[in-house]
This record gives structure tokens, sequence and C-alpha cells, in this order.
């Protein structure tokens, strides 16, 4: 979301590099949304996939459709959800042509309508995954009832929903509950809450506590809050935004961190400003 017009705006040399450089650090998965850059960045990064020279076999790309979006690129008076078979279908179609690809490893649906069909959403899928065009199927922002609704027609394999040590509702609402129980993978955007994006009192009290563990753990806050997903039984898959490459390098080594039971309920005590109950 951020290597184009809504972050960094890479050229298609910078980006190719980028890639090349995660993929030799073994970050081999890119997360894409067909919105990204108004409808734009999908494009730019096929442009650069196929300037990288990467086997696309070594990679594996997601992407996201169902939010119609107010920009340049499409006519909309308002924005909403469209989750037709015709519109999900056109949709996954145009992400691959975008990303120059023949199929994607994983798509979702990008937040849950509440004029959702779960019938037309499994006919566009068999579709998609007949054809070749999608390995798997999933969704992003949805919570263990609304998949519940499309499972009624068709599996769901993964949900990409906010988790991070700010923003901890999922591990309280049977979302992550709904992960393992059902085997769904777990992915999680804005990983790090925000930590280094303004100051609150949430964040003073995190802070303090990453400081006293820095030292124990060898490790800087990314790190950190990284690893406080990690410890979530759910096997939570981080998905990392940064454009730096030192940054990205930092974030693959906080898998190897082992944070302690006490030093996790430590920074989650601080979140929540207040003992557990």
């Amino acid at each position: 979301m951020t290597w184009g017009n809504w972050g960094k705006k890479m050229s298609t040399t910078e980006m190719a590099d980028f890639i090349n450089h995660c993929k030799d650090h073994g970050i081999t998965t890119f997360d894409h949304a067909d919105i990204y850059g108004g409808y734009g960045t999908e494009a730019e990064f096929g442009k650069a996939l196929a300037h990288s020279g990467i086997n696309r076999e070594a990679i594996q790309l997601i992407s996201k459709c169902g939010i119609q979006y107010i920009c340049e690129a499409r006519e909309n008076r308002v924005k909403h959800y469209d989750y037709s078979k015709k519109y999900i279908v056109w949709s996954a179609e145009q992400s691959l042509k975008n990303l120059q690809t023949d199929y994607l490893d994983l798509f979702l649906l990008h937040r849950p309508s509440p004029l959702i069909q779960p019938d037309e959403v499994a006919e566009a899928i068999s579709q998609l995954t007949q054809s070749g065009k999608i390995r798997e199927f999933g969704v992003s922002n949805f919570t263990p009832s609304q998949i519940a609704l499309i499972e009624t027609a068709v599996p769901v394999m993964a949900n990409q929903v906010e988790f991070s040590l700010a923003s901890d509702g999922v591990m309280f609402d049977g979302t992550l509950d709904d992960c393992i129980i059902h085997n769904r993978k777990a992915m999680a955007w804005s990983p790090l809450g925000g930590y280094f994006r303004g100051e609150n009192e949430q964040k003073s009290r995190i802070q303090e506590i990453i400081e006293e563990l820095q030292p124990k753990y060898n490790a800087n806050a990314s790190q950190l809050l990284l690893a406080w997903i990690l410890k979530h039984p759910a096997q939570v898959h981080p998905v990392v935004g940064t454009t730096d490459p030192n940054r990205l390098v930092d974030s693959i080594q906080a898998t190897e961190i082992e944070l302690g039971l006490e030093d996790w309920f430590l920074l989650h005590t601080a979140s929540m400003g207040e003992k557990v109950p």
C-alpha cells in the first residue's frame, strides 16, 4: 500500500530493487489491494516485478477486491462495496493484468458489505478457482459471524484484520479464536499500531515497558511490537508496510525473539492501562 502513490512513490527500478531485497531476505509474499494508490499501485508493482527478473513461482501474490473508491480512476458517487459475481471476477482479472501474472495465490474480499450474498460470492470464487486464476480465497476485516455467512456457500481460508498491541480487539471478539478453530490463515495489517506516529497516553505507557525490555532482548521497539503479535497462538502473519530495507531486516529478526510470558502481559497491561481482569 505504501510503495506507490499512497506512500513512497517508488520508481520502477526502486520497486524492483526492493522486491529483490525482500526475496533475498526470505520475504516472498506481497500483499496488494486493487484500490491501493487509487487503483494504480498494482500496475506499478507488476511492471517492477517483470523488471526484477524474479521467477513468479518463487513468490506469492495477494490481492483484495470489493471497495468502490472515489478517485480519478472510478466514476463513483459514493464509496461503497460491490460483491456481485460480475464485479468480483472482473476485479480479479484486472488485478492479474495489472500484476502481470496468471494467478493470485490468495484473493480476499476487502471489507464486509451488508448486502453481500454468499451464493453470488461462491459462484465468482468457483469460476476463478476452476480457471486457475486464484489458488486460495479469503476475506479481510470480517467478523466470525460474517465469515460464517460466507461459509454457507464457500470455504474461507484466511482473514486479514487490524491487530497490534495498541489495537487488540480481535483477541477478544472471537476473530483470532475463529482462525485457530477453523485453521484459517490469520494476517495482521498495521501490526505496529501507529506506534511511530504521534503521541498519546497509551503510547507513553507502552513506550515505558518497551524501553525496560529492550536491553533484555537486545531488540528495538518495532521488533518487540512484532514479537508480541507473533506469540499469539493464532500464528498471525504481520503485514509489514515499511519501505526501508533496514527496517525490513529488523522485522525479520523479530521472528527470532521468544517473548517471555510475563513480558507479554507487561506490554498487554501497558496497552490497556489496567491489569487484566
